[in-house]
């Protein structure tokens, strides 16, 4: 584990079984990182319910932001963030200083649109991305986008592909990360209208980190890891795809030796730490979700990310409205 302190504010009330997997993730990650603070964002019962849990030795470890109103699963994500929730409270407290990283099992699009609205977003990025680690047979395969947006716009795809190599490297510490788009064959021309139309603007443009495009790559590649350190589609087919994974994992009887299925997203695309784990969480999900905030944190990844972004900007400014389908 890597060392340093790190403050994650959590919020308590995202995720189908808030609050009760939410205190339960604190507490395993409480327990196995010494160096973690945690700014508990929710019910002052619910906090003080955790903190009683602590020795006392530890409860100075732990702060609280009292806010009672959860953002709901369904809804309009921009029109429920407004309101004084939880996922907004921890996406401010960030922003002015409280708290290093954001973990949330609640609302993804609300997640995201609380940390566009509280973070800004990258220049050169319209959609920020959900990317998550596959523990795949030949080593881990970063998939992106897994549900941040579900546009599937060339240009998008696109971007994707840079943030996804600029993740391997810095997270993953992968050289010359190979970046791989999703279709179903390989060959040239396989794919829908998006694909077809992304596929050379990937070959055409440079990757951060001496990065290379491999080209097309099916689904099958994404979990030998043989082909791609990165993975290249939209929200919608990524999500679906690492729950189909996950649920191959569990028939299986677990995920490759060496990785365990993957529990949670970090957010490429806006200035701060936010991970996002899934709705239907158990504890042991959030508390992997709190380890890899503290991870990017510690390594200052997301800064790298957008460093890495930032180089490239002079040589290919991809926006949204240069490559249309």
């Amino acid at each position: 584990m890597e060392p340093g302190t790190v403050r994650i504010a959590v919020d308590l009330l995202g995720g189908d079984d808030a609050p009760a997997v939410v205190v339960d993730g604190a507490l395993r990650a409480f327990g196995a990182d010494p160096d973690l603070r945690l700014l508990l964002v929710g019910p002052a019962e619910v906090a003080d319910e955790l903190i009683a849990m602590l020795r006392p030795a530890e409860r100075d470890r732990v702060a609280v932001r009292p806010v009672r109103e959860a953002v709901a699963m369904t809804g309009d994500p921009a029109a429920l963030v407004r309101s004084d929730s939880t996922i907004r409270a921890a996406v401010a407290a960030v922003a002015e200083g409280a708290a290093d990283a954001v973990v949330s099992a609640g609302s993804t699009g609300a997640t995201v649109t609380a940390a566009v609205l509280g973070f800004g977003r990258w220049p050169g990025v319209r959609r920020p991305a959900l990317i998550a680690t596959l523990p795949a047979l030949d080593g881990p395969v970063a998939l992106l986008d897994v549900g941040g947006s579900l546009e599937a716009r060339p240009a998008t795809l696109a971007r994707h592909a840079v943030l996804g190599a600029a993740y391997a490297a810095v997270a993953h510490g992968v050289s010359e990360p190979r970046v791989g788009l999703l279709s179903i064959g390989t060959e040239t021309g396989k794919g829908d209208r998006a694909r077809r139309a992304a596929d050379p603007v990937i070959a055409d443009q440079p990757l951060p980190a001496d990065g290379r495009y491999v080209g097309l790559v099916e689904g099958h590649d994404v979990a030998l890891g043989a082909r791609a350190d990165v993975v290249v589609t939209d929200g919608f087919t990524g999500n679906v795809l690492l729950k189909g994974i996950e649920g191959a994992y569990a028939m299986a009887g677990g995920p490759p030796a060496g990785g365990g299925a993957p529990r949670a997203a970090a957010l490429l695309g806006v200035a701060g730490v936010v991970v996002v784990c899934h709705g239907a969480a158990r504890g042991d999900d959030v508390a992997s979700g709190i380890a890899l905030a503290a991870h990017l944190h510690r390594r200052r990844a997301i800064a790298a990310v957008s460093t890495l972004l930032a180089e490239l900007t002079g040589a290919n400014r991809i926006t949204d409205t240069e490559v249309t389908a």
